[in-house]
C-alpha cells in the first residue's frame, strides 16, 4: 500500500490549522489510507508552528522556515524534506485554510496511479463546485485556467488549483531546484512540469470552500506573476520545446 504524506504550508493559520488537523485525525482513524502530515510554516507571527507542536500529534511534523517567501518556495522545501525519506510514495499538497475538504481525500487517494502520476482536485469539471465565491472570483479562476490551457497546450480543467497528489517517482524525475514560481503560479508550473515528464494525469472533482477564518493570500501581484510567467512558458514551449523539457525533467 502507498505511504502518503500531506504537505500543508502555513502563514498565520493558527485557528484553521487546528480545525484541519482535527478533521484529518478523524479521517485517518477510520480510513484504510495511512498518512503523515508536514506543516510547513513560514515563521508565522501568530505562532502557528508553536500551536501545532503543542498538539503533540505523533504523525504530524512541523517544518519551520525563517520567513515568508511564497507558496512555491514553501512547497519545494517540503518536497525536498519528504523525498529524502524513501518511505513516502505519494505526496499530497493541501491548503491550511479549510478550502480543501478532507471529505474529498478518499476519492483522490482512490485515483492514485502507479508510476509517474499526478492527481488533481478539480473545481471546474462535472461534479466539482465552489462554495462562497463571488462571481468575479470564479471568473478570474476560470479565465486563468482557460488562458493557461491555451498558452501551454495542457488539457486540464484546473491548472491553478493546489489540492493535488504527486507520486514520489514524478517528483524525483523533476528538476525542482530549477523552478522559481512563488505564488499560485507555482501550481501552473508544476502541472506543466508533470506534463513534460509524461506523468499520468487524473482529475477528480472536488468542492472548494472559501475560507471562513483568516485572510486570503491572493493579491494583484500573484495574478500578474501568473499571467506573465504563463505567457513566457507558452512561448518557450512553442519556440524551444526540447529545451523546455530539459529544464524541468531530469
Amino acid at each position: 500500500m502507498d505511504k502518503l504524506v500531506i504537505l500543508i504550508p502555513t502563514y498565520n493559520e493558527a485557528v484553521s490549522i487546528v480545525e484541519l488537523l482535527e478533521k484529518l485525525s478523524i479521517f485517518r482513524s477510520s480510513s484504510q489510507y495511512q498518512f503523515d502530515v508536514v506543516v510547513i510554516d513560514d515563521n508565522s507571527p501568530d505562532k502557528t508552528a508553536d500551536i501545532v507542536d503543542k498538539l503533540a500529534i505523533s504523525w504530524v511534523q512541523v517544518m519551520r522556515r525563517p520567513g515568508k517567501s511564497g507558496l512555491g518556495a514553501a512547497y519545494r522545501a517540503g518536497f525536498n524534506k519528504v523525498l529524502a525519506d524513501n518511505r513516502y510514495t505519494q505526496v499530497v499538497t493541501m491548503d491550511a485554510d479549510g478550502s480543501h475538504r478532507v471529505e474529498d481525500l478518499a476519492a483522490m487517494f482512490a485515483a492514485i496511479k502507479s508510476g509517474k502520476s499526478i492527481v488533481l482536485g478539480t473545481r471546474w469539471m462535472p461534479g466539482g463546485s465552489v462554495v462562497n465565491w463571488p462571481k468575479s472570483r470564479q471568473l478570474l479562476s476560470k479565465s486563468g485556467t482557460q488562458y493557461a490551457k491555451f498558452a501551454l497546450g495542457i488539457d486540464l480543467n484546473d491548472l491553478t488549483g493546489g489540492f493535488r497528489i504527486y507520486s514520489a517517482e514524478l517528483l524525483n524525475a523533476l528538476n525542482l531546484k530549477d523552478m522559481d514560481a512563488t505564488g499560485y503560479c507555482f501550481q501552473i508550473e508544476m502541472a506543466m512540469a508533470a506534463d513534460l515528464a509524461g506523468a499520468t494525469q487524473t482529475q477528480v472533482p472536488i468542492t472548494f470552500v472559501e475560507r471562513i477564518n483568516g485572510v486570503s493570500k491572493m493579491s494583484k501581484a500573484i495574478v500578474v506573476e501568473a499571467l506573465t510567467q504563463t505567457t513566457r512558458w507558452g512561448l518557450m514551449r512553442r519556440l524551444r520545446p526540447n529545451a523546455d523539457k530539459l529544464h524541468y525533467v531530469k
